[in-house]
């Protein structure tokens, strides 16, 4: 019985710090996310998108990187809002007037959309966690942290984004969770043209 007792005191603890390192070596690293989301060039598929205020919405998600989104909303909803040309636009179906835009390089969103993704730059990862599924960081611009951030969620190996959740420097929240992203077809490059939807709309 002694004997059972000292074997647990010696040796529990390397047990215990084993079963740890196991569930760490099954999180993602940077690296790994990196790779993947510079992996993908097109990409497009349905999403879900919880506002601050609690809202829904639905509707299908368009992406060519670098630097060109794409979320066409479903009805009732119907608005739109294209990333593209440096610049992120708003379009209202409600309003007649041109949409309100603002550059990409200030909304989080863009950490994901550049040409070359580098989670390991100093400053940019503020945050990680392992659930024992999922892999979640949070990331920031780390030369402006004042535009707000971006908490990533993702699965695997192998990797696959599957939310995400930027928070604005005002301190608002939206939600996108992402379903059947398809990244072996290609949108149109039209897609992403902020003056020609604006010409199409006759603002």
């Amino acid at each position: 019985m002694r004997g059972m007792k000292l074997f647990r005191l010696l040796f529990l603890p390397l047990l215990l710090a084993a079963s740890v390192q196991q569930a760490s070596a099954d999180a993602l690293n940077l690296n790994q996310i990196s790779a993947y989301l510079n992996s993908i060039t097109d990409a497009s598929g349905r999403f879900t998108q919880i506002n601050d205020d609690g809202s829904i919405a639905t509707g299908t998600i368009y992406i060519r990187r670098p630097g060109r989104i794409r979320f066409e909303y479903d009805p009732p909803n119907d608005a739109l809002v294209i990333a593209g040309g440096g610049q992120v636009a708003i379009f209202d179906n409600k309003s007649n007037q041109p949409p309100e835009q603002y550059p990409l390089r200030r909304t989080p969103l863009s950490i994901i959309l550049e040409r070359n993704v580098n989670l390991g730059r100093a400053n940019m990862v503020t945050a990680f966690e392992y659930d024992g599924t999922s892999t979640m960081i949070v990331a920031q611009d780390p030369e402006n942290p004042e535009y707000g951030n971006i908490r990533l969620k993702f699965t695997g190996p192998p990797v696959e984004l599957r939310q995400w959740i930027i928070t604005s420097g005002d301190g608002t929240r939206t939600t996108v969770t992402l379903n059947d992203l398809d990244t072996e077809q290609s949108p149109r490059v039209g897609l992403f043209n902020i003056p020609d939807e604006i010409r199409k709309r006759g603002l």
